[in-house]
């Protein structure tokens, strides 16, 4: 959180897909504001990788909300396995006495099962259910188990990651399906908490400067902006940490109830919180995107 305001002291959050990208940036910033973080997902250096095949494991999570000032606990977790799940929660809310005030659902894993070059009939349908699988009903799981622990308490958020905040179409079937039910998933669970006082939104970062996202560009953190030479659009990406500074003012909203059911989006909630990203920049994505990209591709959207 910016200027290391505590302003999540003795919360307890969930960050269910806390390994890497959007989910790693924000367990590490509600670890910044004070929180204590249950991190979970499948890859960790004790039990062995995911089949995302990338290094990132949720202990290296873990440490870096400790080090950031929370409390980073880590759960070696297969969201899609509702017995771990309830695992998980079970211990969280043994160990919490019962508390838990954000749940994050940021579980994906479909970037290998992702076909960007054919259309439905042409793709491989057991990828595409998989990734349905892995990108939906982990969330659903998810919520199932932990939302009552929110719900007892009647307070408390739960967010959605997603990728986009309009109908606008994303590309590719699956993926599109998948990212648009996640903001459906944020309005239903609002739907059926507003009367236990628990919020719950859809967010959406802009161009998320991800580990894999720097790899894809042959850069690192400290030199990204090299990568501006093959993507101009490149120069107006994020780190996680502007998305984790998002969810962290969320989180710490006393009045967060005004945007329940809402999907939401980093370039949106700078404005009203005030947050910077890791170099004081505030990247505004649909505002390079009304500039230089509604040319060629159109509107972004109306928000859902």
């Amino acid at each position: 959180m910016t200027d290391g305001v505590r302003t999540l002291a003795g919360k307890v959050a969930l960050v269910a897909g806390g390994t890497r990208g959007g989910g790693r940036g924000i367990a590490v910033e509600l670890g910044a504001a004070g929180a204590t973080v249950y991190v979970s997902g499948r890859s960790s250096s004790a039990n062995g990788s995911s089949d995302m095949g990338r290094p990132e494991t949720i202990e290296e999570t873990a440490r870096a909300v400790t080090a950031a000032g929370g409390v980073g606990i880590p759960v070696r977790t297969d969201h899609s396995s509702p017995e771990e799940v309830r695992a998980l929660v079970d211990r969280i809310d043994a160990e919490q006495q019962g508390r838990l005030d954000v749940l994050v659902n940021c579980v994906w894993g479909g970037d290998r099962l992702t076909d960007w070059n054919r259309p439905l009939w042409q793709q491989d349908l057991d990828k595409g259910l998989r990734l349905l699988r892995q990108a939906v009903e982990t969330h659903v799981i998810t919520s199932r188990y932990a939302v009552r622990l929110m719900a007892a308490r009647r307070s408390g958020l739960v967010v959605e990651v997603t990728d986009g905040n309009t109908a606008r179409y994303r590309g590719s079937f699956f993926y599109d399906v998948a990212k648009s039910t996640v903001i459906r998933l944020a309005f239903a669970q609002a739907a059926d908490l507003k009367e236990h006082g628990v919020a719950a939104v859809a967010i959406t970062p802009g161009f998320l400067r991800s580990e894999a996202m720097l790899e894809h560009f042959g850069v690192t953190e400290d030199n990204w902006r090299d990568g501006v030479a093959r993507d101009p659009d490149f120069a107006h990406s994020e780190t996680p940490a502007y998305l984790g500074r998002a969810v962290a003012a969320l989180a710490a909203d006393p009045d967060i109830m005004a945007k329940t059911g809402r999907a939401l989006a980093t370039w949106g909630l700078y404005k009203e919180y005030g947050f910077t990203d890791i170099d004081g920049s505030q990247p505004d994505f649909a505002a390079h995107w009304a500039r230089t990209l509604e040319p060629r591709l159109g509107p972004l959207g109306t928000p859902l």
